[in-house]
């Protein structure tokens, strides 16, 4: 398979933060829609973003929470939205598009990692429903405002992708043959967020909008809340103090919403689009030797992201491209 999944040299790099792409880059008169803007890389986002002059709406699922959380950010907007409720989704896109804007940068920050095994909606596996399917209606109900602003869209995964493809056999885990695996679902979503973004870009490009998926970095967050200590000291993430163990490792958060920030913004990106980032440049394929680096070609195979976004239309109600 030919891919565009090559380094373009951006002069950015693992350290660079979100204000050092921004550098130089005016965003007034800019709006742009951060799930997930209220908390960790997210609010990083909203923070830079804002300070370049666009102005932010931040869907929150928890808007007490939110608002004390970007209190005194100027230039940010609050709504209510909880992506795991599809009637919750509907009704934020809704009054958005009463509200006659366009969208220029959409950013989908918003994720739950590693969860035990919950069910939303209709029964569907949580991680998958609210990482993916969630963000997949979002984007189809708000398309005629992004279409209009001829948006970029930003879909976050993570090296999570590289655990699983799609388990096209049992994508709910409801079959019972398997034991729930939380790492197995978290990246069978992941890799859902970078094939979203790929045919995306495919059906987008047309009108202007182009898509992009990334891996953020490692960041210690709020998304390791399902995450008990024992587990991340098994991991080598942190002491039984909490102390982290090896900060060259990680990124604080405001390296890790740089990725995502110059994926939406950078005139670097001009002309590209259905492509996975990482460390502010493209991401090269994944080796062969099982290092977590780079893209697996089962989540930019444009096949099977074709064949997600049906399934996805099928199950949400929702496909702004049908007809």
């Amino acid at each position: 398979m030919t891919t565009a999944q090559h380094k373009i040299g951006s002069g950015f790099g693992a350290k660079s933060t979100a204000d050092d792409v921004l550098k130089g880059i005016d965003l007034t008169g800019r709006l742009a829609v951060v799930t997930g803007g209220y908390s960790g890389i997210g609010l990083e986002t909203t923070r830079a973003l804002t300070k370049a002059g666009a102005r932010v709406v931040v869907p929150a699922r928890r808007p007490d929470t939110a608002r004390e959380a970007v209190a005194g950010i100027d230039g940010v907007e609050l709504d209510e939205m909880d992506l795991g409720d599809l009637e919750s989704v509907r009704g934020f896109a809704d009054r958005f598009l009463a509200s006659g804007r366009t969208v220029d940068l959409v950013i989908d920050s918003a994720g739950i990692m590693a969860c035990p095994e919950t069910r939303v909606g209709p029964g569907w596996e949580a991680q998958f429903a609210t990482n993916h399917l969630g963000h997949f209606a979002l984007v189809n109900r708000l398309w005629p405002a992004i279409a209009a602003g001829g948006a970029r869209v930003v879909s976050v995964s993570s090296t999570g992708h590289h655990t699983s493809g799609i388990r096209w056999d049992d994508i709910q885990w409801s079959r019972g043959t398997d034991k729930y695996d939380k790492w197995e679902a978290y990246g069978q979503a992941k890799t859902a967020n970078v094939l979203f973004a790929v045919h995306l870009d495919r059906l987008g490009a047309d009108h202007g909008v182009r898509a992009f998926a990334l891996h953020p970095g490692g960041i210690l967050t709020p998304l390791q809340r399902h995450l008990a200590t024992e587990e991340m000291v098994e991991r080598g993430w942190i002491d039984e103090d909490g102390n982290m163990l090896h900060p060259e490792l990680f990124k604080t958060p405001e390296q890790g919403a740089a990725t995502q920030v110059w994926a939406a913004t950078s005139p670097q990106l001009d002309g590209l689009g259905g492509v996975y980032l990482e460390d502010c440049d493209v991401a090269e394929p994944a080796p062969a030797d099982g290092e977590r680096v780079g893209v697996k070609e089962w989540a930019i195979d444009p096949e099977q992201a074709a064949r997600l976004w049906k399934l996805s239309a099928d199950l949400t109600g929702v496909d702004a491209f049908a007809g």
